[in-house]
């Protein structure tokens, strides 16, 4: 009798290669700990993380020439015509021509695939509920692209504002998220929430092998220069429940990757006396991610979830299929917009 196939030694061999099992399973789980927990930066396959490069603009340093209402409703006095100046040199006139200059940093975002999770939430009653929780885990980087607009004479004598690359303009910037589920199929926005409950379970999966944080703590983590493409980055997790089974087609539009800015003032609103920006709207630079889900509201997967807008080979379904997302006039996966 072969006694490694016989009666004698199976039981034992199966007992053994079940003790082997149990150690590697635990020695896994063990591992998958120390990397969330920071000891073993985790190496992601191709693929894996999406990356949006910034997208800084030379006409995102200046605002105007422009008319700055503040000035205009309180120049009555300052119309006047010099002897020895030409008018348009004098104060009441240059309140009408404004040019607003700033620098502008931005930050790259990139995202791993978006997720799901069930997670026992406390109630109100005090009770646990079992939710599904919908999350990206996505990493900041911060690489020296700045603009800045440097005052320069041309050889007419005229003084131009060139936007060149300042390098490190904002050595330490700061992540201030602000993340909103948007879906123009159920008419539905849904601000991302703080779900501590929904962390471990989170970490447990992802194990990044660097601190994840939610959308309060990355805004005390200073987010350092990188200086090459390996560079680990800040991580952080964004959190959202109780999203319409419905939907099918939805954007998430990302806020605080950069500080350029629009704004727009109300024609005849600012009066004397008001307090300054009276009537003006700001509207901030965002990244608007597509998404969509070609599921049902019974079941709810992640693996029905793809980035990007489908694709379809009619020009009017195509079209049709931009009627489903804000803004949109193309196929894009992804576009920066004011909002």
């Amino acid at each position: 009798m072969n006694r490694w196939h016989g009666t004698t030694w199976a039981p034992r061999i199966s007992r053994f290669a079940g003790v082997l099992a149990l150690a590697a399973a635990t020695a896994g789980f063990a591992g998958a700990r120390d990397s969330a927990f920071g000891q073993s930066p985790r190496s992601l396959a191709p693929g894996v993380l999406t990356v949006i490069p910034p997208s800084p603009l030379p006409a995102e340093t200046y605002t105007g020439p422009m008319a700055l209402p503040e000035l205009a409703a309180n120049a009555a006095d300052l119309n006047w015509t010099p002897n020895y100046l030409a008018k348009t040199e004098t104060l009441g006139e240059l309140s009408r021509r404004v040019v607003l200059r700033r620098p502008i940093w931005n930050l790259e975002f990139a995202f791993k695939p978006l997720r799901m999770v069930e997670v026992d939430l406390p109630q109100p009653s005090g009770k646990l509920q079992k939710k599904l929780v919908w999350y990206m885990v996505y990493r900041i980087r911060y690489f020296p692209n700045d603009l800045k607009p440097t005052p320069k004479r041309d050889p007419f004598g005229n003084e131009t504002f060139p936007s060149t690359t300042a390098g490190e303009s904002n050595p330490t910037p700061r992540f201030f998220p602000h993340f909103v589920f948007t879906s123009v199929d159920v008419n539905k926005s849904y601000l991302d929430q703080i779900i501590p409950s929904a962390k471990g379970p989170i970490e447990d999966r992802e194990a990044p092998g660097v601190p994840l944080y939610n959308a309060i703590e990355i805004t005390n983590i200073a987010v350092p220069v990188a200086r090459d493409t390996d560079d680990l980055g800040v991580w952080g997790y964004v959190t959202w429940t109780d999203i319409d089974p419905r939907v099918n087609f939805f954007s998430i539009h990302v806020r605080g990757l950069t500080n350029a800015y629009q704004f727009e003032d109300a024609q005849g609103l600012f009066k004397a006396g008001d307090a300054p920006r009276t009537g003006r709207t700001f509207r901030s630079k965002t990244l608007q991610l597509n998404f969509w889900r070609p599921g049902d509201s019974v079941f709810q997967h992640e693996g029905e979830i793809r980035f990007g807008v489908p694709i379809e080979s009619e020009p009017a379904e195509q079209a049709e299929r931009l009627t489903h997302y804000e803004g949109m006039t193309e196929r894009l996966d992804y576009q920066w917009i004011y909002r």
